[in-house]
């Protein structure tokens, strides 16, 4: 638990966070039921070519995509097109055995093993011909030893959330994004340029960046593809534009903003995008089989503020970071993105969110 002061000033200290090289830029926003409580954007997109960070400018959401591939899943589950008990071989074949379902993917409960996934990514240009259902087999081929008996241990797994995006596939009849971008997003008044899965200009989707002297620098030969390293821009590496191989593992490309209404629907007292039943599995408390709790509902991790619980999903990868909350008991939702790797969203996060709650 977190018990720092909230920031004085929130734009101050977003101010001096991109001063001190902690990120090149930032989006930060604020909001409660009614609307946008703060928001801030701030620093360079692009350092070489010094294009600032807007409300409007696109970031790689790693990660942060799981929670909405949770909604994805648990709408299907309302609509009777998919079980939580449901073991997965019937939507793709897997090397795991029995004991794979759908709760226990959404929850990090499958035993589904979690290999380091930074080289699952591809160059933006190769986007068009790119083969997601290929890769997948080349992964699970790769790795086809689970780390743990299913239901028995909390093991996160961006595989499992892989598979997620398959069952997705075969409960609706549409591909991941289709049904995605159809029954999540668009609902939500949420537009191509805000949210979704590709990059939806060039000219206004931000670099991601690598801390010059980081571990992760270090290492990037080991880590990161070299056809996606650029050159360095003063105290930052440059990662080129690419997606992530699997899209609902990590695939959304968006805006504060876009995650904002979707935060924004989860803190109405109905949701337009889950009923009543799904809602209340989005945030229920899971468990394994012996009955331990795990930090984890069905789409959300989940944590502790100064004394006030939040709901929370982060995400980083090749060159971004960023994280979003919902606290329910003051109904206040947070999100922060960044294109720095390193940059500590978490930090960033329980200080800020104080002012607000």
């Amino acid at each position: 638990m977190d018990t720092s002061p909230p920031a004085r000033d929130p734009r101050a200290y977003l101010d001096a966070l991109i001063a001190r090289s902690r990120t090149p830029g930032l989006q930060y926003l604020a909001i409660g039921p009614g609307g946008t409580l703060f928001e801030y954007d701030g620093g360079w997109a692009d350092l070489r070519h010094r294009v600032a960070m807007t409300p409007a400018t696109t970031m790689m959401a790693y990660s942060m995509s799981k929670t909405i591939t949770a909604v994805a899943v648990l709408q299907l589950i309302a609509a009777g097109r998919a079980h939580l008990e449901d073991e997965i071989d019937g939507s793709v074949r897997t090397p795991y055995g029995p004991g794979i379902t759908v709760r226990r993917l959404l929850a990090h409960l499958s035993g589904v093993p979690n290999p380091i996934p930074l080289r699952w990514v591809h160059p933006a240009v190769q986007h068009a011909t790119f083969d997601e259902h290929a890769a997948l087999a080349a992964v699970l081929a790769a790795h086809p030893k689970r780390a743990a008996a299913p239901g028995t241990a909390y093991r996160y797994s961006n595989i499992g959330y892989w598979l997620l995006g398959r069952v997705v596939e075969r409960a609706s009849g549409a591909s991941f994004p289709t049904y995605v971008t159809e029954r999540v997003l668009a609902p939500l008044g949420i537009v191509p340029a805000e949210l979704g899965y590709a990059i939806p200009d060039p000219a206004r989707h931000a670099h991601g960046y690598l801390e010059k002297y980081s571990f992760m620098n270090l290492a990037k030969r080991l880590l990161i593809d070299r056809e996606l390293i650029g050159d360095y821009e003063g105290p930052w590496l440059r990662i080129e534009p690419h997606y992530l191989n699997g899209p609902a593992f990590g695939g959304l490309v968006g805006t504060a903003r876009g995650f904002g209404k979707f935060l924004r629907d989860q803190l109405q007292p109905q949701s337009v995008v889950l009923d009543e039943t799904a809602r209340a599995l989005f945030t229920e408390q899971q468990r394994t089989t012996a009955g331990a709790v795990v930090p984890m509902t069905l789409g959300w991790h989940s944590g502790e503020l100064a004394g006030r619980p939040f709901y929370y999903k982060e995400g980083g990868g090749g060159g971004f970071h960023c994280e979003m909350r919902i606290y329910p008991a003051p109904r206040v939702a947070s999100v922060v993105m960044t294109n720095a790797t390193g940059c500590d969203v978490k930090a960033c996060l329980n200080a800020l969110d104080g002012a607000f709650c």
